[in-house]
């Protein structure tokens, strides 16, 4: 996996902790209902933001950050009602919980950023060169990459 993207590196390393925070609530809380649903919309955050990277067109880039950005919502749920059903310590839920709601942020505002702007298909010269995995990582900078001819 590439290291330069933020968005990619976040949501991976997000996975991962959901990964062992669903290890410890099965262990020693023995909860696996409402755990089981953090784990799966947790982990989707990281794969529907690949998929995005991989869009085989715009389309396909927005319609997969949406879901990853849904999914990161579901997640800051999952994570508030574990807290709230005495499964998490204010402690333990601190510190993920922060970590979802920033994937929010970042992913919200990457789509924002390409719905905002023109589609590079359009350009009048017929060279587009709109590559999604760059607009990630650009716009997760909030750096312009479109050609100045769209």
């Amino acid at each position: 996996m590439k290291t330069d993207n933020p968005v990619q590196t976040k949501s991976y390393a997000f996975a991962v902790r959901t990964v062992r925070l669903y290890q410890h609530l099965a262990a020693t809380k023995k909860e696996y209902v409402l755990s089981k649903q953090l784990l799966r919309a947790g982990t989707s955050i990281g794969a529907n933001v690949e998929e995005a990277i991989g869009g085989q067109s715009r389309a396909d880039f927005v319609s997969k950050l949406g879901i990853a950005y849904k999914e990161a919502r579901e997640t800051s749920y999952w994570l508030r009602l574990l807290k709230d059903a005495g499964y998490l310590t204010e402690t333990e839920f601190t510190s993920i919980h922060a970590d979802a709601e920033e994937l929010c942020r970042i992913i919200g505002t990457i789509q924002k950023s390409t719905k905002a702007k023109p589609d590079a298909n359009s350009c009048l010269n017929g060279n587009p060169i709109y590559n999604y995995e760059s607009t990630v990582y650009v716009l997760f900078l909030e750096t312009k990459i479109l050609p100045k001819t769209c």
